[in-house]
């Protein structure tokens, strides 16, 4: 198998090629055509609501399926919109609801709310990444963890971002070697820690952003190593040799001491 690592820089290395083959698969391509379709024809809330593939469609695009259930919360994400700093969905840690918010704004937009650029392609493109996501998970979960943290990390600008979403806090936990029993401890002495250790602007750095999924990667590749009976790609990239899955303790602190360059 290979490493996250290698998984990783070959999606990434061609996205647009990596995206296209997800559309094309036809499970993939079947929803996109039915939401392309109808999506227009949707001119309120209640219409969106009530075509469940339509409204699956959309909440899987932003990240919400398991919200797809939550119907009078997300109507009130809906009617309330983002143009006033109350709204709803701006008092929400998460900004996905921001984002679905954004791109169906019946708020500001009413009956055409369906019929912009974001409202259909984007969130048909959106979907395709989210099912490439999950596809890559469901052979390495370290692999889907690393592509969302890329498409998610310019839009980080608190700590308390990366606490309010579990998958973007299991990658910085990771990354910075911190132990997953972190997440018991009061909420703004975590957010602390994480900005004394992450400069959040370097986030938006492509080059940097890169270099950091990379670090999440190693340490994921080298923890999961625990756990497998093979000598592990990650080790041998860091260590420059073929390493044993024993890893011992100096192994351990030598990849958590590892220094994001800012």
């Amino acid at each position: 198998m290979l490493s996250t690592i290698a998984d990783y820089t070959r999606l990434t290395k061609d996205m647009g090629k990596s995206l296209t083959q997800v559309a094309k698969q036809p499970d993939v391509s079947r929803e996109t055509d039915y939401f392309l379709s109808r999506i227009g024809n949707v001119k309120s809330i209640d219409d969106f609501l009530k075509d469940y593939r339509l409204y699956s469609y959309a909440m899987k695009a932003y990240g919400l399926s398991d919200m797809t259930y939550a119907k009078a919360f997300m109507r009130k994400v809906l009617t309330e919109g983002v143009a006033s700093k109350d709204a709803f969905a701006n008092k929400l840690t998460d900004t996905r609801y921001r984002q679905f918010a954004t791109a169906f704004n019946f708020a500001a937009l009413g009956d055409k709310a369906t019929q912009t650029a974001a409202a259909t392609t984007g969130t048909a493109t959106q979907y395709v990444t989210q099912t490439m996501e999950e596809k890559a998970g469901d052979q390495n979960e370290g692999l889907r963890l690393a592509l969302y943290f890329t498409r998610k990390a310019s839009t980080i600008t608190t700590a308390y971002q990366i606490l309010a979403d579990k998958a973007l806090t299991q990658v910085v936990q990771t990354a910075l070697g911190l132990p997953s029993t972190i997440s018991s401890a009061d909420i703004d002495a975590q957010a602390k820690m994480i900005a004394s250790k992450i400069e959040l602007t370097d986030f938006q750095d492509p080059a940097k952003v890169t270099k950091f999924v990379q670090r999440f990667a190693a340490m994921w590749d080298a923890t999961q190593a625990q756990n497998d009976t093979s000598t592990n790609p990650a080790l041998v990239l860091i260590a420059g040799a073929s390493t044993s899955i024993s890893m011992d303790t100096n192994m351990l602190t030598t990849l958590q001491n590892i220094k994001f360059n800012r």
